[in-house]
């Protein structure tokens, strides 16, 4: 166990070892994986949480300054990832500026984003879906409809009376099973459900507008209640800092690295483009949803066809068009956070921090199987059996953790490594990445408490895992 060794750039930059992976993945498909993973939860589930309990009307702003916070952690993202194209994000450029034990601690924060990120998002399926069952007459067993726990506006865990969240771990193991079919087909299918969900949004904007009353937007920012993050300006930068958790899709970008064309040119160019995509659809359904109905009826699993369903006959028909893109635009959400957690353990196995068995790659699919089942089998687990409200606060912290690790190696590998050739830098530096740092920091800052807490109990059980395993390895190479 060496915490402090550093894995070197050269053989990061220089490998051409793909590992058993394949690239098959270009700017288009890349493109469709980080607008795919981003525009899915953030739209379809989270809006309504931030603007009902947070930010109220001023959700648009909220996804503005998160999106601007992005961008920033986004130009750091692409000088790592155009300089190592190998897999492993955030987690293989903290080993080489910072050593394993960074590592460690990034890669397991990742699984927190990526693990929780799936089944968030699996649980904002199973909400479209019985919306959808419950419109055309069709009821679902409560027992089987959502977590048996949920958090109180005490915060506190209570219990529903539910057993299991059954469509939202079936929908998990589902999409497992596609990716085990392979990048490439996973790849097809995803492109076709974002070019139709990206239409489809537009579509809903453009008529939604005509349905819109301007009374709902008074006040833009209703009062703070008195506690900090509960409307007023600290509930929009609250609502940015969880919001966040719709960001994760260009981490996931940076994970194909090792599966991508040309990915020098082609990366920079995908998260560029798959942040204005991205920021122009979350502005528009924001601005949307809450002139449609009142902030405060948004607190559901599925916010837009809430929205759409208060407007009347008027919009009737678009919430079959809703209901079809999200329940198939959220599978492709899944699918890419899915995938890239494999990519994570991928890496993590690579380096000896995880079983070799996590590297193993399929000769038929090119697919790392094993990786694929275990983080399937636990994301379907946490989908089935915890709350909304829980996972996207802790799935923002993991991302935004991730991000200010990632602003800090472009600081230190450009002072100890200045040398190494950049096909893309950051621009502005040094301010862009510790404008990066502190703006992560601050919205870091700015979630709740209990999360924090939460935090720390996850780290503290990463770090044991990490000696315990370490004790295991330093006895395998005795």
């Amino acid at each position: 166990m060496k915490p402090f060794a550093r894995k070197p750039v050269s053989v990061l930059q220089g490998s051409t070892d793909t590992g058993g992976l394949t690239r098959t993945v270009g700017l288009f498909a890349l493109v469709c994986f980080g607008v795919g993973s981003t525009v899915g939860a953030g739209i379809f589930v989270l809006t309504g949480t931030v603007a009902a309990q947070h930010s109220g009307p001023a959700v648009a702003l909220s996804f503005l300054i998160a999106s601007a916070v992005c961008l920033l952690a986004g130009l750091c993202y692409a000088e790592l990832a155009a300089m190592m194209p190998v897999a492993g994000s955030a987690y293989s450029y903290s080993h080489a500026s910072m050593g394993e034990a960074a590592a460690w601690t990034v890669g397991w924060c990742l699984a927190l984003e990526y693990l929780f990120a799936g089944a968030l998002v699996a649980i904002g399926w199973s909400g479209y879906v019985q919306a959808v069952l419950q419109d055309i007459g069709i009821g679902f067993p409560a027992l089987f409809a959502q977590a048996p726990f949920d958090l109180s506006a005490a915060r506190e865990l209570v219990a529903t009376g539910s057993i299991l969240n059954l469509p939202a771990a079936l929908v998990t193991l589902v999409c497992t099973a596609l990716l085990l079919r392979g990048t490439e087909f996973s790849a097809r299918i995803n492109n076709l459900i974002v070019v139709a969900k990206i239409a489809a949004m537009l579509l809903v904007v453009a008529t939604g507008f005509a349905f819109i009353d301007t009374a709902n937007w008074t006040p833009l920012i209703p009062a703070n209640t008195g506690v900090f993050g509960h409307f007023g300006w600290s509930g929009i930068m609250q609502g940015a800092g969880l919001l966040f958790f719709a960001y994760v899709g260009f981490d996931a970008v940076t994970t194909l690295a090792q599966e991508v064309k040309d990915p020098q040119r082609t990366i920079p160019r995908a998260l560029m483009a798959s942040v204005g995509i991205t920021t122009t659809l979350y502005v528009l359904v924001g601005v949307v949803i809450t002139g449609l109905v009142s902030y405060r009826l948004l607190d559901v699993p599925d916010p837009v066809y809430v929205a759409l369903n208060s407007a009347g006959p008027g919009l009737a028909w678009t919430k079959v068009i809703v209901g079809f893109v999200a329940i198939a635009g959220l599978i492709s959400v899944l699918l890419v956070t899915l995938l890239g957690q494999v990519r994570i353990f991928y890496a993590m196995g690579r380096d000896g921090l995880l079983p070799a068995a996590f590297t193993r790659v399929r000769a038929d699919s090119h697919i790392p199987h094993i990786g694929t089942l275990v983080t399937g089998a636990i994301a379907s687990i946490a989908a089935g059996l915890l709350p909304m409200s829980l996972l996207g606060e802790l799935i923002s912290m993991g991302t935004l953790f991730a991000f200010v690790m990632v602003g800090i190696s472009v600081i230190v590998l450009r002072r100890r490594e200045p040398e190494i050739a950049r096909p893309f830098r950051v621009p502005l530096y040094p301010w862009t990445p510790l404008l990066s740092v502190a703006a992560c920091l601050y919205l870091m800052w700015t979630l709740p408490l209990d999360t924090w807490l939460r935090l720390v109990v996850w780290l503290a059980i990463g770090c044991a895992g990490y000696l315990l395993y370490g004790m295991r390895r330093r006895r395998r190479e005795a």
